[in-house]
Formats: structure tokens, sequence, C-alpha cells
């Protein structure tokens, strides 16, 4: 089973989901990642005198060494403009993850729900672009044969830095129950992330790792929630 993640930024993968992607991939799944800017225009590049474009070969390099840490199949970067993909004409982006999924031809790909949970427009973005890809592809190609969307419960609670939004407990498909050794897998990915060290440590964001990784499918409904994002598609 092949599973592609597709988010806007560096880090997106390793402030959430990153458990639940260690165990898919010690499930033996095929994990690919696709992340769709260099994170460049982070206000973090004052910090350091970086230009955007310097701030981006940094940030890449990060991703890749979170990657390498929790073990990704294969990571996909490109070069859209961050913050910027607002401005672009929307059948560009779409034709970048067009062309991704057409190459991987993975069974399930994953991008953030439909509030982005930060709410930030590029996550906005990545949804509504993977989400009209998704339909197209299955329609004409028969495959992916699952969209999952990367949420958060609503009993998650903020810890005073971020404004969440989260998924209500019916909307809720999947539930991934993850070991310690996977969320230790998933802070030591942030560990990565050396640029960001003052503002994971100000907001604690690490210790808000969670066991439970969440996942909305869409246009499928369980009762109860699944505990694997694969569920249904491989015999199981």
């Amino acid at each position: 089973m092949k599973i592609l993640y597709i988010f806007p930024h560096p880090d997106d993968e390793s402030f959430g989901p990153a458990p639940a992607i260690r165990q898919q991939l010690k499930k033996g799944y095929e994990v690919y990642l696709l992340t769709l800017t260099k994170g460049g225009a982070t206000r973090q590049r004052h910090k350091y005198n970086h230009s955007i474009q310097e701030m981006g070969e940094v940030r890449a390099k990060e991703l890749q060494a979170a990657a390498d840490t929790i073990g990704i199949t294969r990571l996909i970067i490109t070069d859209l403009p961050d913050s910027g993909m607002k401005e672009m004409d929307p059948r560009e982006i779409e034709e970048v993850v067009k062309q991704q999924i057409l190459d991987i031809r993975p069974d399930v790909v994953v991008t953030y729900a439909v509030h982005g949970i930060s709410g930030f427009h590029d996550h906005l973005i990545c949804h509504g672009v993977v989400k009209r890809v998704f339909c197209e592809l299955k329609e004409s190609e028969g495959m992916p044969r699952r969209l999952a969307l990367y949420t958060l419960s609503s009993d998650v609670e903020s810890n005073g830095h971020f404004k969440l939004n989260t998924s209500s407990d019916e909307e809720i498909d999947c539930v991934v129950a993850t070991t310690a050794d996977e969320v230790e897998t998933g802070r030591q990915a942030l560990d990565c992330y050396h640029t960001y060290d003052e503002i994971i440590r100000k907001t604690g964001i690490k210790e808000m790792v969670s066991m439970d990784v969440c996942y909305e499918f869409f246009q499928e409904s369980f009762d109860l929630p699944v505990g694997d994002i694969c569920y249904g598609l491989n015999g199981t």
C-alpha cells in the first residue's frame, strides 16, 4: 500500500501526523511526502538575516532531516511561493499535485482537513487543490482510492499560543493509536527544525504531539472510527 501526504510547508508533517506516519511505515506501507513550498517566507528568516530564498534552502534541509528521522519512503519538495499560493492560478498548483500523484500512484492521499487546523491560507488552498485533483483522478484513473484529511479531535485544547480548528467526533473516521516510541519519533523530527527551536520551546508544541492521530475520510463514513488509514483497502 502506498500513502502520499501532501502539505504546503516544511514541518507540517512533524507538527502533527509524524507518529502515525512512523507507524504506517512500520506496517510496511510506502509513505511519500510532497511538500509544496520550501517555507522560506517565515518571519523566522529575519532572525537569521536570510532572504526568502536562503531561508527556503535552510528549511528544505531541515525537512530532509525530519523525513530521514521518520523514515519517509521518498520526499518530494517543490518550490511554489510560500505564503503566495493564494495569488497563483490554482490550476498551476493542481498540475504539480496531479503529476506527483500520477508518478507515485498512491492508494491513499492525505492533506489537511477543510479548516486547515491553523486556518492559514496555504493550508486551506492545499486542501482545496488536493481534493479537486483527487476527484478528477479517481474518476479518470480509478486512483487514489481514498482521500484522508488530517485533523484534530475536539478534545484537543489550545495552549494559548495557537488557535486550533478541530473536527467533531462524528466527522472523524480514523484514529491511529500510536505508541510512545512513535510519539518520540515525532518529537525527534521536530528537533530537526533548528530554526524553530525557540518557537518550539516557548509554545510547548512537543508536549502537544498526540498519541492519537485523527483523520476524516472524504465521502466515507464509519459509525466507529477505524484504526488504520488503509482500512478496507488491503483486504482487512
